[in-house]
């Protein structure tokens, strides 16, 4: 099983929030390399931080990434955007769904070879509004539903190659991107703390904060999650049966 101790890791959106509490995690826990991916990337004191440009939208800078990158244990797909939206706007839900699924598709895709080699996993930041829509921001959820839906199924194709793939169900953080939420929030750190707790008690679903960790429980004995279980073995079964 993959700890974060000795472990090479990439997190994005490092340079704030979530993804900064990460970074300072990792090297908390006594990560080998934490490379701290972000569009403009920024020194960092520490000499096991390699920082890297990376927007996530971007085709040839996930190839530079990937180039500059010798091993990887553990990829965190965490960069994301949410904007105020009422559906209205194609090109809002376009961009949250470039950002907030295509992109770590992409990128997961892109570091699989990496992966595959150290059996390692990815974790996706995907909020909990990948499984309750928020209507203030409808478009962030759509593409966070979408996301949690790519993770799992993920998940199921990449058991067969020994990488684990985990989803954090974050809930309101203390963040800059949700400064005008008021609501109980989170510190960053305390996300990414429980982030990592959870990654190494191998929990499939992440529930890291006190708002969200309330539909843990329901969520992993409720019908939905047996469900897609159930559809992640049929799938596997099928995969390698005889005739496939």
């Amino acid at each position: 099983m993959t700890k974060v101790s000795d472990s090479e890791i990439l997190i994005t959106g490092a340079n704030r929030g979530i993804g900064k509490a990460l970074v300072d995690e990792a090297l908390r826990r006594g990560a080998r390399r934490v490379y701290a991916a972000m569009r403009v990337p920024v020194p960092h004191a520490d000499e096991r931080v390699t920082p890297l440009t990376l927007d996530i939208t971007d085709a040839d800078q996930i190839q530079r990434a990937v180039d500059a990158v010798e091993s990887l244990d553990i990829l965190v797909n965490n960069a994301g955007v949410a904007i105020y939206d009422d559906l209205t706007d194609r090109a809002v839900i376009q961009q949250h769904l470039d950002v907030n699924l295509f992109g770590p598709l992409t990128v997961a895709h892109a570091f699989l070879p990496l992966l595959t080699r150290s059996q390692g996993a990815i974790v996706n930041n995907i909020s909990m509004n990948g499984i309750a829509a928020f209507p203030l921001v409808p478009g962030y959820s759509v593409s966070k539903a979408a996301a949690f839906s790519m993770t799992q199924s993920l998940r199921a194709q990449l058991a067969d190659q020994g990488i684990r793939v985990h989803a954090a169900l974050t809930g309101p953080t203390d963040t800059e991107m949700s400064r005008e939420f008021d609501a109980l929030k989170a510190t960053a750190a305390h996300v990414a703390r429980a982030i990592f707790d959870g990654f190494e008690a191998d929990e499939d679903d992440i529930f890291p904060d006190p708002v969200s960790a309330v539909l843990a429980e329901g969520w992993r004995s409720g019908v939905a999650n047996g469900v897609a279980t159930e559809f992640a073995s049929i799938a596997h079964a099928l995969r390698n049966s005889p005739a496939a």
